[in-house]
Protein backbone atom coordinates (compact mmCIF):
# COMPACT_ATOMS: atom_id res chain seq x y z
CA UNK A 1 0.00 0.00 0.00
CA UNK A 2 1.20 3.92 -0.96
CA UNK A 3 0.17 6.86 0.68
CA UNK A 4 1.36 10.32 -0.68
CA UNK A 5 1.78 12.70 2.40
CA UNK A 6 3.45 16.45 2.42
CA UNK A 7 6.20 14.40 3.68
CA UNK A 8 7.03 12.22 0.74
CA UNK A 9 4.94 8.40 -0.16
CA UNK A 10 4.72 5.79 2.44
CA UNK A 11 4.71 2.33 1.96
CA UNK A 12 3.85 -1.00 3.59
CA UNK A 13 1.06 -4.27 3.22
CA UNK A 14 -1.33 -2.04 5.14
CA UNK A 15 -2.11 0.90 6.80
CA UNK A 16 -1.68 -0.30 10.16
CA UNK A 17 1.82 -1.41 9.44
CA UNK A 18 2.51 2.23 7.86
CA UNK A 19 1.16 3.63 11.11
CA UNK A 20 3.93 1.26 12.95
CA UNK A 21 6.46 1.67 10.91
CA UNK A 22 6.09 5.94 10.44
CA UNK A 23 3.99 6.97 13.88
CA UNK A 24 1.04 7.02 14.24
CA UNK A 25 1.52 10.92 13.04
CA UNK A 26 2.19 10.07 9.85
CA UNK A 27 -1.03 10.34 7.87
CA UNK A 28 -1.73 14.16 9.11
CA UNK A 29 -2.69 15.70 5.83
CA UNK A 30 -2.10 12.29 3.81
CA UNK A 31 -4.56 11.73 0.40
CA UNK A 32 -6.66 9.02 0.70
CA UNK A 33 -8.64 9.95 -1.40
CA UNK A 34 -11.49 6.68 -2.11
CA UNK A 35 -8.68 4.96 -0.54
CA UNK A 36 -10.39 1.30 1.03
CA UNK A 37 -10.00 1.26 4.61
CA UNK A 38 -12.91 -0.88 5.58
CA UNK A 39 -12.11 -2.57 9.07
CA UNK A 40 -8.76 -0.40 9.21
CA UNK A 41 -7.76 0.27 12.69
CA UNK A 42 -6.77 4.04 12.79
CA UNK A 43 -7.50 4.35 16.41
CA UNK A 44 -5.16 7.19 17.68
CA UNK A 45 -4.33 8.02 14.03
CA UNK A 46 -3.23 11.38 13.36
CA UNK A 47 -5.30 12.51 10.20
CA UNK A 48 -5.27 16.39 10.60
CA UNK A 49 -6.01 17.87 7.09
CA UNK A 50 -6.40 14.33 5.67
CA UNK A 51 -8.28 14.44 2.15
CA UNK A 52 -10.76 11.30 2.80
CA UNK A 53 -13.26 12.60 0.13
CA UNK A 54 -15.26 9.46 -0.64
CA UNK A 55 -13.24 7.06 1.07
CA UNK A 56 -14.77 3.66 2.48
CA UNK A 57 -13.96 3.85 6.38
CA UNK A 58 -17.41 1.62 6.71
CA UNK A 59 -16.34 -0.57 10.22
CA UNK A 60 -13.30 1.09 10.71
CA UNK A 61 -11.79 1.68 14.12
CA UNK A 62 -11.01 5.40 14.58
CA UNK A 63 -11.41 5.58 18.30
CA UNK A 64 -9.41 9.09 20.04
CA UNK A 65 -8.15 9.31 16.28
CA UNK A 66 -7.55 13.36 15.76
CA UNK A 67 -9.63 13.97 11.95
CA UNK A 68 -9.62 17.78 12.82
CA UNK A 69 -10.18 19.50 9.53
CA UNK A 70 -10.78 16.37 7.65
CA UNK A 71 -12.04 16.50 4.30
CA UNK A 72 -14.53 13.21 4.71
CA UNK A 73 -17.29 14.45 1.90
CA UNK A 74 -19.23 11.00 0.78
CA UNK A 75 -16.73 9.15 2.73
CA UNK A 76 -18.68 5.40 4.53
CA UNK A 77 -18.33 5.52 7.79
CA UNK A 78 -20.83 3.35 8.19
CA UNK A 79 -20.98 1.48 12.07
CA UNK A 80 -17.08 3.16 12.31
CA UNK A 81 -15.84 3.63 15.31
CA UNK A 82 -15.27 6.94 16.30
CA UNK A 83 -15.87 7.22 19.74
CA UNK A 84 -14.01 10.08 20.98
CA UNK A 85 -12.59 11.42 17.73
CA UNK A 86 -11.47 15.00 16.88
CA UNK A 87 -13.75 15.85 14.17
CA UNK A 88 -13.31 19.53 14.87
CA UNK A 89 -14.21 21.63 11.53
CA UNK A 90 -14.17 17.88 9.31
CA UNK A 91 -16.29 18.06 6.37
CA UNK A 92 -18.35 15.47 6.41
CA UNK A 93 -21.25 16.76 3.90
CA UNK A 94 -23.14 13.38 2.49
CA UNK A 95 -21.25 11.27 4.25
CA UNK A 96 -22.74 7.83 5.45
CA UNK A 97 -22.49 7.65 9.42
CA UNK A 98 -25.59 5.67 9.79
CA UNK A 99 -25.04 3.12 12.89
CA UNK A 100 -21.27 5.02 13.47
CA UNK A 101 -20.19 5.30 17.70
CA UNK A 102 -19.77 8.74 18.02
CA UNK A 103 -19.89 8.61 21.56
CA UNK A 104 -18.15 11.34 23.17
CA UNK A 105 -16.79 12.69 19.70
CA UNK A 106 -15.77 16.27 19.43
CA UNK A 107 -17.84 17.77 16.04
CA UNK A 108 -17.75 21.37 17.00
CA UNK A 109 -18.01 23.32 13.89
CA UNK A 110 -18.44 20.23 11.67
CA UNK A 111 -19.84 20.56 8.38
CA UNK A 112 -22.44 17.60 8.65
CA UNK A 113 -24.89 18.94 5.80
CA UNK A 114 -27.15 16.29 4.73
CA UNK A 115 -24.91 13.28 6.56
CA UNK A 116 -26.93 10.14 7.22
CA UNK A 117 -26.38 9.44 11.15
CA UNK A 118 -29.72 7.03 11.01
CA UNK A 119 -28.91 5.18 14.41
CA UNK A 120 -25.77 6.67 15.17
CA UNK A 121 -24.52 6.66 19.10
CA UNK A 122 -24.36 10.34 19.78
CA UNK A 123 -24.22 10.09 23.21
CA UNK A 124 -22.30 13.22 24.55
CA UNK A 125 -20.50 14.22 21.34
CA UNK A 126 -19.77 17.62 21.08
CA UNK A 127 -21.68 19.26 18.14
CA UNK A 128 -21.58 22.90 19.33
CA UNK A 129 -21.62 25.31 15.90
CA UNK A 130 -21.96 21.83 13.79
CA UNK A 131 -24.52 22.18 10.87
CA UNK A 132 -26.64 19.65 10.69
CA UNK A 133 -28.60 20.63 7.99
CA UNK A 134 -30.57 17.96 6.40
CA UNK A 135 -28.87 15.38 7.95
CA UNK A 136 -30.92 12.13 8.50
CA UNK A 137 -31.11 11.50 12.81
CA UNK A 138 -33.78 8.69 12.55
CA UNK A 139 -33.17 6.91 15.85
CA UNK A 140 -29.62 8.64 16.69
CA UNK A 141 -29.11 8.54 20.46
CA UNK A 142 -27.90 12.35 21.20
CA UNK A 143 -27.96 11.74 25.04
CA UNK A 144 -26.10 14.19 26.76
CA UNK A 145 -24.68 15.74 23.57
CA UNK A 146 -24.46 19.21 23.36
CA UNK A 147 -26.38 20.89 20.64
CA UNK A 148 -25.23 24.63 21.87
CA UNK A 149 -25.51 26.78 18.36
CA UNK A 150 -26.03 23.79 16.35
CA UNK A 151 -28.18 24.17 12.81
CA UNK A 152 -30.60 21.59 12.53
CA UNK A 153 -32.37 23.28 9.69
CA UNK A 154 -34.55 20.34 7.64
CA UNK A 155 -32.85 17.44 9.62
CA UNK A 156 -34.62 14.54 10.51
CA UNK A 157 -34.84 13.79 14.14
CA UNK A 158 -37.60 11.03 13.61
CA UNK A 159 -37.21 8.66 16.58
CA UNK A 160 -34.27 10.26 17.70
CA UNK A 161 -33.15 9.97 21.47
CA UNK A 162 -32.76 13.98 22.98
CA UNK A 163 -33.30 13.10 26.38
CA UNK A 164 -30.37 14.60 28.45
CA UNK A 165 -29.09 16.89 25.13
CA UNK A 166 -27.86 20.32 26.11
CA UNK A 167 -28.98 23.39 24.43
CA UNK A 168 -31.26 21.46 22.64
CA UNK A 169 -33.92 23.72 24.00
CA UNK A 170 -32.73 26.67 22.09
CA UNK A 171 -31.06 24.73 18.59
CA UNK A 172 -35.35 23.44 18.64
CA UNK A 173 -36.56 27.23 19.13
CA UNK A 174 -34.49 28.24 16.01
CA UNK A 175 -36.48 26.02 13.71
CA UNK A 176 -39.61 26.23 15.28
CA UNK A 177 -41.36 28.62 13.26
CA UNK A 178 -45.48 28.49 14.85
CA UNK A 179 -46.33 30.40 17.61
CA UNK A 180 -47.56 28.24 20.33
CA UNK A 181 -50.29 30.80 21.04
CA UNK A 182 -52.67 32.14 19.33
CA UNK A 183 -54.65 31.90 15.98
CA UNK A 184 -52.59 31.23 12.71
CA UNK A 185 -53.35 31.75 8.90
CA UNK A 186 -51.97 29.05 7.09
CA UNK A 187 -51.81 27.42 3.46
CA UNK A 188 -52.31 24.54 0.96
CA UNK A 189 -52.16 23.28 -2.00
CA UNK A 190 -55.01 21.49 -3.03
CA UNK A 191 -57.07 20.12 -5.92
CA UNK A 192 -60.19 20.34 -7.88
CA UNK A 193 -61.53 17.32 -9.37
CA UNK A 194 -59.94 17.30 -12.53
CA UNK A 195 -57.33 17.99 -10.57
CA UNK A 196 -56.49 21.87 -10.94
CA UNK A 197 -54.38 23.44 -7.97
CA UNK A 198 -56.42 25.14 -5.54
CA UNK A 199 -54.71 27.38 -2.69
CA UNK A 200 -56.87 26.92 0.77
CA UNK A 201 -56.66 29.25 3.00
CA UNK A 202 -56.54 27.72 6.70
CA UNK A 203 -57.01 29.27 10.21
CA UNK A 204 -55.91 27.33 12.39
CA UNK A 205 -57.22 28.04 15.56
CA UNK A 206 -55.59 28.64 19.08
CA UNK A 207 -57.20 25.54 20.36
CA UNK A 208 -55.71 23.22 17.74
CA UNK A 209 -52.61 21.24 18.13
CA UNK A 210 -49.93 21.96 15.79
CA UNK A 211 -46.28 21.37 15.18
CA UNK A 212 -43.38 21.79 12.64
CA UNK A 213 -40.80 19.72 12.32
CA UNK A 214 -37.30 21.43 11.29
CA UNK A 215 -38.68 22.35 7.85
CA UNK A 216 -41.05 24.44 6.88
CA UNK A 217 -43.84 22.80 6.79
CA UNK A 218 -46.62 22.38 9.17
CA UNK A 219 -49.39 20.20 10.77
CA UNK A 220 -52.58 21.21 12.90
CA UNK A 221 -55.19 19.21 14.46
CA UNK A 222 -57.76 21.50 13.07
CA UNK A 223 -58.31 23.79 11.09
CA UNK A 224 -61.23 26.62 9.42
CA UNK A 225 -61.42 26.70 5.53
CA UNK A 226 -61.64 30.95 5.36
CA UNK A 227 -61.11 31.00 1.37
CA UNK A 228 -60.50 28.98 -1.47
CA UNK A 229 -58.24 30.63 -4.54
CA UNK A 230 -56.60 30.07 -7.66
CA UNK A 231 -52.78 29.90 -7.88
CA UNK A 232 -53.40 33.65 -9.16
CA UNK A 233 -54.71 34.57 -5.60
CA UNK A 234 -58.44 34.93 -7.02
CA UNK A 235 -61.36 33.65 -4.64
CA UNK A 236 -63.16 30.78 -6.37
CA UNK A 237 -66.93 30.85 -6.26
CA UNK A 238 -68.02 29.78 -2.85
CA UNK A 239 -69.91 26.69 -3.71
CA UNK A 240 -66.25 25.35 -5.13
CA UNK A 241 -64.69 22.17 -3.34
CA UNK A 242 -60.81 21.22 -3.41
CA UNK A 243 -59.57 17.73 -2.02
CA UNK A 244 -56.20 16.94 -0.08
CA UNK A 245 -53.61 15.54 -3.15
CA UNK A 246 -52.99 12.64 -0.50
CA UNK A 247 -56.40 11.52 0.90
CA UNK A 248 -59.38 12.56 -1.83
CA UNK A 249 -61.93 11.58 0.62
CA UNK A 250 -60.60 14.80 2.65
CA UNK A 251 -62.71 17.87 1.36
CA UNK A 252 -61.82 21.29 2.14
CA UNK A 253 -65.74 23.85 1.79
CA UNK A 254 -65.17 27.46 2.21
CA UNK A 255 -66.60 28.28 5.61
CA UNK A 256 -66.05 24.70 7.20
CA UNK A 257 -63.98 23.40 9.86
CA UNK A 258 -62.45 20.07 9.36
CA UNK A 259 -60.43 17.75 11.95
CA UNK A 260 -58.20 15.12 12.07
CA UNK A 261 -58.86 12.73 14.69
CA UNK A 262 -55.49 10.75 14.70
CA UNK A 263 -53.21 13.83 14.87
CA UNK A 264 -49.33 12.37 15.87
CA UNK A 265 -48.63 14.57 18.39
CA UNK A 266 -44.40 13.66 17.71
CA UNK A 267 -43.38 16.74 15.88
CA UNK A 268 -40.37 15.42 14.31
CA UNK A 269 -42.58 12.56 12.02
CA UNK A 270 -43.50 15.19 9.69
CA UNK A 271 -45.35 13.29 7.05
CA UNK A 272 -47.87 12.04 9.87
CA UNK A 273 -51.20 12.59 10.04
CA UNK A 274 -52.47 15.92 10.55
CA UNK A 275 -53.34 18.97 8.29
CA UNK A 276 -50.49 20.26 6.53
CA UNK A 277 -49.79 23.92 5.68
CA UNK A 278 -47.14 26.54 4.91
CA UNK A 279 -47.10 29.89 6.82
CA UNK A 280 -46.61 31.73 3.55
CA UNK A 281 -48.74 31.47 0.32
CA UNK A 282 -45.93 31.32 -2.05
CA UNK A 283 -44.42 28.14 -0.29
CA UNK A 284 -48.00 26.12 -0.80
CA UNK A 285 -48.17 27.57 -4.26
CA UNK A 286 -44.56 26.17 -5.28
CA UNK A 287 -45.14 23.33 -3.30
Amino acid sequence: MKITTPNGILEAESIEAILEEYGRDCLRGADLCHANLNGADLSGADLRGADLWRADLSYAILCHANLNGADLRGADLCHANLNGADLRGADLCHAHLNGADLGYAILRHANLNGADLSGAILCHAHLNGADLSGAILCHANLNGADLGYAILRQANLNGADLSGANHVKLSIAKISILPDEGDIIGWKKASADDETPIIVKLLIPADAQRSNSTGRKCRASKARILDLQDLDGDSLPPDTTAHSQYDRSFPYRKGETVHVEDFDTNRWNECAPGIHFFITRIEAVEY
